[in-house]
């Protein structure tokens, strides 16, 4: 496809997901099937050019004047990607390419980011976030939210029931991964260049061997906070996809039992092939259909883990288009969701036990209200330190153990942001049971 056709393709997934509202996977996927002449770089541009798009829709919208898909796209190019308007406009010259750029389109092309610009429009969030993201990063708030703009890197887990980091070092190299600088048995992919396609991680022979899993950062931390023990009782009560089920799995080194449950029964089910793959067997599905099967469990749980659910904030760089679909109702029904999953899964905690919350979302409304919250009604609960917990698990790096610290907040609790550690937005706190 000659770049003119690609920036038409572009806009027109883009107005499919602005104004027919359709999720931007389908979008693209759509589009990928009716443009059956696009080769796979084709379409890594194209798809790169929409998600940069919708990160930066705010200021591209205000340096452009408009906020239409076409606007969007021709932004893109000029602030996300850094092209100059004469090639810009070239390309609309192109066979298959846009329309002509107007004199009011090429005049603002070749116009610097405005500076005097609101908070909203700098930071690329929506405007009604503003005084969440102010309570929460105060005058930093601008330059946090612009971390959470870019396209985001890629972690891996090394699976130590099947491998350690040297071990799974050469097959890795086939996808440019690098040794994470935070966690000691794990590897960090650099977000390529929007415009290149990415290396298929699931098409290594060591993802499927099972040696590693797709994992970030913030989540591997939280897990290590944790600090599973091979002959503990472990809950996962938001297992979800299973992400940390099978991170908890390889601390306990296989030993132990881990209980995974989720409300969603479709979504634990696909669990099963994971931990195939994993070779955890030591986990047990508990499914939402099975009725009253966790009752035997009550107040028997060394560790309760909660991954609760969020409005997902943190994870606003591999999922642009979320942030645009965020309204005050969602965060409210989140808070609520966390409060009844919070109290319900402290019944599982014995004495002495350990519950940790955690949530991708950066929000001190769904992070650290919520805990003070829980622990104000709940007086046999006290709150530990899940930063020197995650350190003590031996997981992290000096330098992850230096970041988790440094983040530290006032109670314990640690906040992580793509700014301050290069992972997503994670929030986690480590409770325990007294009695």
């Amino acid at each position: 496809m000659r770049t003119g056709g690609r920036i038409s393709a572009a806009t027109e997934i883009l107005r499919d997901v602005l104004e027919r509202h359709q999720p931007i996977k389908i979008a693209i996927r759509d589009w990928g099937k009716r443009a059956r002449y696009a080769g796979s770089k084709d379409r890594a541009w194209v798809s790169g050019l929409v998600l940069d798009a919708l990160r930066k829709r705010n200021s591209i919208a205000h340096h452009m004047g408009h906020d239409d898909p076409r606007a969007l796209v021709l932004g893109a190019l000029r602030i996300a990607w850094d092209w100059n308007a004469r090639d810009i406009e070239q390309a609309c010259y192109d066979d298959h390419g846009p329309t002509p750029l107007t004199n009011d389109e090429r005049s603002r092309l070749i116009l610097a980011p405005d500076p005097s610009a609101a908070p909203h429009v700098q930071g690329d969030f929506p405007e009604w976030m503003t005084p969440y993201m102010q309570r929460v990063f105060g005058p930093e708030a601008v330059i946090e939210a612009q971390a959470m703009a870019v396209r985001a890197d890629v972690d891996l887990r090394v699976n130590t029931l099947k491998a350690d980091a040297e071990k799974a070092a050469l097959p890795l190299k086939s996808v440019k991964a690098e040794p994470s600088r935070l966690l000691k048995n794990a590897y960090h992919i650099p977000a390529r260049d929007p415009t290149e396609r990415e290396d298929s991680i699931e098409g290594i022979p060591a993802f499927s061997k099972g040696w590693v899993e797709v994992q970030d950062a913030g989540s591997q931390i939280a897990a290590a906070a944790a600090n599973a023990k091979a002959d503990e009782q472990v809950m996962d009560y938001c297992a979800g996809g299973g992400g940390k089920t099978l991170a908890l799995a390889a601390q306990m080194e296989g030993k132990g039992q881990i209980h995974a449950y989720d409300i969603d029964g479709k979504r634990l089910s696909a669990l099963i092939p994971r931990l195939k793959r994993s070779g955890a067997h030591n986990v047990q599905l508990v499914h939402p259909s099975e009725g009253n099967s966790l009752e035997p469990l009550v107040g028997q749980m060394d560790l309760v883990f909660v991954d609760a659910p969020c409005t997902g904030t943190g994870t606003w760089r591999r999922r642009p288009d979320s942030k645009w679909r965020i309204k005050p109702a969602q965060l409210e029904k989140r808070m609520q969701d966390q409060r009844e999953i919070l109290q319900a899964a402290a019944t599982y905690v014995k004495p002495g036990g350990r519950l940790l919350y955690a949530t991708c979302s950066f929000l001190i409304e769904e992070d650290e209200d919520r805990v003070a919250e829980f622990l104000a009604g709940n007086p046999a609960f006290t709150e530990r330190d899940a930063a020197e917990a995650a350190i003590a698990s031996g997981a992290l790096t000096a330098h992850g153990a230096s970041v988790v610290r440094k983040f530290r907040g006032p109670t314990g609790s640690v906040r992580l942001t793509p700014r301050r550690a290069g992972t997503d937005g994670f929030f986690f706190a480590l409770l325990e049971r007294r009695m």
